[in-house]
């Protein structure tokens, strides 16, 4: 067996991830490496952080062979080896390690690759597009693995490989990098009483490598790292948020504008960073009361800066009958559906 780590010279990086001792440490949704080998067998240890032990919203992940997921488990212990692949024979083979679940709660590092092969592994090509991904809870793919709607958020249940961003970029051929949190919005998160709840804004951690309560290496929050976005550059990016804004402001017309103004923030400090990317605006599949102010937002950044490369979609609001996931969040049908929409407006912008 001939063991790696996993570096860019024998993986492809998938997401914003950090080095800490030796171990490629993950925190937003979709972020892992992916890699190919010819070869007999194939093991991957995975390091648990700080949360791994108190079985609370422990971090989920994926492992997928050649398409297939073959590994689907929750990360309990300091060290956790899986096998993935065995064969009697020499085989090709692909193989996908993906975090399921979001930043917030947990986080998990990718520590060893051990094969026996004897050519090695190798990163898999890159993509033929690049996106990045801005949202909340629906980007997250929470709770998608439960259509109860009265049922409660666990990562167990959060599946960012269902949700409509990943199925978008699958559709695209596009590698994608995810900044996305449950109950984060641009002025306030979720909020059930009237006041903002300033503690969930995803501006405030976009320039992060993560948010988590999880502790890379038990020692280094995510919150705590710039991220370099020399690391990856999207040629689109596409933002969704809105959602839990629309739980403070509902219909104040002045509390509508703050978004507004707050989103308009926000497009300065992304463009800052992606100069060269173009920017989609959307909203509306929880709801679409605040997406005439996202589009004044968009408009007013346009008109003042002279971009021109920003626009603005409104998703379908989802429908009962296409079924919900936990607490009335969509469903696999609708993010397939959202999927479909999104992909569609991206080829004609895009011309891809």
């Amino acid at each position: 067996m001939q063991v790696y780590q996993p570096t860019e010279n024998h993986v492809k990086i998938i997401g914003r991830t950090h080095w800490v001792k030796d171990v490629l440490w993950l925190a937003l949704s979709g972020g892992g490496v992916e890699f190919s080998l010819r070869g007999r067998t194939a093991r991957v240890t995975l390091q648990g952080d700080d949360v791994a032990l108190t079985g609370n919203n422990l971090a989920r992940i994926g492992i997928s062979v050649n398409g297939m997921r073959v590994i689907d488990d929750q990360v309990d212990q300091p060290l956790k080896t899986y096998t993935i692949f065995e064969s009697d024979t020499d085989q090709a083979v692909t193989v996908r390690i993906t975090k399921l679940s979001e930043a917030a709660m947990s986080t998990v590092g990718i520590r060893e690759i051990a094969v026996e092969s004897a050519e090695g592994i190798r990163p898999t090509p890159r993509q033929l597009h690049t996106i990045e991904f801005i949202g909340d809870s629906i980007t997250c793919g929470y709770g998608v693995d439960d259509e109860e709607a009265l049922h409660s958020f666990s990562t167990a249940t959060e599946d960012v490989t269902k949700a409509y961003a990943y199925l978008t970029a699958e559709q695209l051929e596009a590698d994608y990098s995810m900044v996305c949190y449950s109950g984060y919005g641009i002025i306030t998160g979720y909020t059930e009483n009237d006041q903002k709840l300033t503690t969930h804004l995803l501006p405030d951690y976009y320039e992060k490598v993560g948010k988590s309560e999880g502790k890379f290496g038990n020692s280094l929050l995510p919150q705590e790292v710039p991220w370099e976005f020399s690391r990856f550059t999207p040629e689109l990016i596409v933002l969704n948020l809105g959602t839990n804004d629309d739980s403070y402001t509902k219909d104040d017309t002045a509390k509508q504008a703050d978004y507004a103004a707050n989103y308009t923030q926000f497009l300065e400090k992304v463009r800052s960073h992606n100069p060269g990317s173009t920017i989609l605006c959307t909203l509306g599949i929880m709801g679409d009361r605040l997406y005439p102010h996202l589009e004044q937002a968009v408009d007013r950044y346009s008109r003042e800066t002279g971009d021109s490369r920003i626009s603005a979609m409104k998703f379908e609001v989802q429908l009962e009958e296409d079924g919900y996931a936990v607490d009335f969040h969509p469903s696999q049908l609708t993010h397939r559906k959202a999927a479909d929409r999104l992909t569609a407006e991206i080829r004609k912008l895009m011309k891809w």
